[in-house]
């Protein structure tokens, strides 16, 4: 079990590349049982050592601080924050792990800002007498003059600092640069529809010069992910959109009928929903990952699939492989992101062309 789980041991930790960890941390994942999840000194051990994992890093980031080498510590800072999304991942409520885990992450994502040499933009945009709108614009490692952009929306149960930490290490592997986003909460009238808000955004980008503006894709996590349909649909500046496809809204008001009604009952793995596409498509190619990212059951992800390609148009499913315990859920964060942002890269001209349907 120890050549095949723990991070240390047949691997020396710090020192590493963040590929090479990123692709330690998703094998992990992969070798995961629900058996080994429900004992708790398995899980305890396994969250010590992520821990030790990121304390390496952080000594190698502070280090090559001193040695003037910001590529070193660039690096180890985002090596850092994956071993941290792991333990996060693994914690459940009431472990005494996890109580310091957030200022850990705030270590990190300072360092990174302060030391490695890429500088994280914090955006306040004044939307006239509606309020004001805040985010956070982290520029592509690698990029020409102008670079695509994905705008990332976050919710309530996604704070902003938690999705930074995890897309930081999976986008800077490419050209892309982010604009993170809380698609909920701002100074902004509640009266101002959230696709609304999000059009400001839009005309933000459009006037940076190191933006692509023919190259803006939006991803939305949890009702995120239900506000980047709502764009996608409203507006085509869209160029690709990681969303619910619009499925959210039926989903909730099918469920909404039988807890009122009491008829029905929930739906099996595999089994069809009979929902109804919605009545408009969106017009940009678009991805659903099933599951707690997109709230959205895959039958029905497949069946609107299944629409949009008799009539030609450009949708995609990802089914990530989560790890079923009594305490929840462990997905292998590390094959989602590095996915979605492979399919971002592809319909944005910066990666090779998917399959339709994968299973990860």
């Amino acid at each position: 079990m120890e050549g095949d789980h723990w991070p240390h041991g047949s691997c020396d930790g710090a020192g590493q590349s963040l590929a090479r960890l990123r692709d330690r941390a998703s094998q992990f994942f992969e070798s995961l049982s629900v058996a080994e999840l429900s004992h708790e000194t398995h899980r305890h051990l396994w969250i010590s050592d992520w821990l030790r994992v990121a304390d390496d890093y952080r000594t190698l980031a502070e280090s090559a601080r001193e040695n003037h080498s910001a590529w070193v510590a660039r690096e180890a800072w985002l090596c850092s924050l994956t071993a941290l999304e792991v333990v996060r991942r693994l914690s459940c409520p009431g472990d005494a792990e996890s109580a310091g885990l957030a200022d850990e992450v705030g270590i990190s994502l300072r360092g990174f800002e302060a030391e490695a040499g890429l500088a994280i933009e914090r955006v306040k945009i004044d939307c006239f007498d509606q309020g004001a709108l805040a985010g956070f614009f982290l520029p592509a490692l690698h990029r020409g003059a102008c670079a695509p952009t994905v705008i990332c929306l976050s919710d309530e149960d996604i704070t902003l600092g938690s999705m930074m930490s995890r897309l930081l290490p999976a986008s800077l592997c490419g050209t892309m640069s982010l604009l993170l986003v809380d698609a909920g909460n701002s100074t902004v009238h509640r009266s101002f529809k959230p696709e609304h808000r999000l059009q400001y955004w839009l005309d933000y980008l459009e006037a940076r010069p190191d933006v692509d503006a023919r190259r803006i894709a939006i991803y939305g996590e949890g009702e995120g992910a239900c506000h980047a349909s709502r764009l996608a649909l409203s507006d085509r500046r869209i160029a690709a959109a990681v969303c619910d496809g619009g499925l959210l809204t039926p989903v909730m008001r099918r469920a909404s009928l039988r807890w009122m009604t009491g008829f029905g009952q929930a739906v099996p793995d595999g089994a069809s929903t009979g929902s109804l596409p919605p009545s408009r498509r969106l017009p940009c190619p678009l991805l659903m990952v099933v599951g707690s990212r997109s709230m959205i059951w895959e039958q029905d992800a497949l069946d609107l699939q299944a629409g949009y390609r008799q009539t030609g148009a450009d949708c995609s499913v990802v089914v990530p492989n989560n790890v079923r315990h009594p305490l929840g859920e462990v997905e292998n964060f590390i094959a989602v992101d590095d996915f979605v942002f492979e399919w971002l890269g592809s319909k944005l001209g910066t990666a090779r062309q998917l399959d339709a349907v994968t299973y990860l």
